[in-house]
């Protein structure tokens, strides 16, 4: 999810660049950018830092062989975050080469789509659906899958991009054009979510969310920039309306 100024991928024409937003959100993005996934400063270097502050949110497993279903798992950028937390991670993604080397990183990998998750009810102790309800289609049954996977008491963790104004300018029109933004066309603006339309739908299906707002950190963000740090932490934000985290349990 971060722009590809300063990173080596193959050289994009003007034409390419065109037609990457012509088919925005198109999954086969992910294949042309398979190499960069473990890149601490490569194409998709803010998915590490998402990843980083989503698992501060999940504590240690509850039981033993518990389980995380991690949906929309990319190349398992999770997993070094929940090291010694005792859960068998799963990850569901359609990209193959993304699952992977998910694998490779202690992942079991399950080809998938999250809103038709090919795993059992209540199955998981945490279901976390990071950076992914903005690119599905459907996020009502999305999130009625990953709440579907949820034990009783089991947590979901989200994080996702507001259906906003400021939001889709910040986060596309802007982003797309900075360092550190997101790849040409990764996503489509028309599938951010709508954050009262998530919650009632996790209410509908005995979840009940709380919502907070992040962004990258300033001062991280500038060291970056100047080549003088591979990490940015997440801060908490009083503003949900670009990006934010979603928290809840089942009952």
């Amino acid at each position: 999810m971060v722009a590809l100024h300063g990173v080596q991928t193959r050289r994009r024409s003007h034409g390419d660049a065109v037609d990457a937003v012509a088919r925005r959100n198109d999954p086969r993005q992910y294949d042309e950018f398979a190499a960069e996934w473990w890149r601490p400063r490569g194409a998709f270097a803010m998915l590490h830092w998402l990843a980083a502050a989503r698992a501060e949110l999940i504590p240690p497993a509850p039981r033993p062989d518990a389980v995380l279903v991690d949906l929309g798992c990319g190349a398992g950028l999770l997993s070094p975050h929940l090291s010694g937390k005792g859960y068998r991670h799963i990850g569901i993604d359609l990209t193959a080469s993304a699952l992977a080397q998910a694998a490779d990183h202690g992942v079991t990998p399950v080809r998938g789509d999250v809103q038709r998750v090919p795993l059992a009810d209540g199955c998981a102790d945490v279901v976390t659906a990071g950076e992914i309800l903005e690119h599905v289609t459907d996020v009502r049954t999305a999130v009625g899958e990953a709440c579907r996977l949820l034990r009783p008491g089991g947590l979901l963790v989200i994080d996702t991009l507001a259906a906003t104004a400021v939001g889709r300018f910040l986060a596309v029109t802007l982003a797309e054009r900075l360092p550190g933004g997101p790849p040409r066309g990764i996503h489509d603006p028309a599938l951010f979510v709508d954050r009262s339309m998530l919650v009632r739908t996790c209410a509908e299906h005995g979840v009940t969310l709380r919502l907070r707002g992040i962004r990258p950190s300033l001062t991280d963000l500038l060291r970056w920039w100047t080549g003088r740090t591979d990490h940015v932490r997440m801060c908490r934000t009083p503003s949900t309306a670009v990006l934010f985290q979603a928290v809840g349990r089942r009952g």
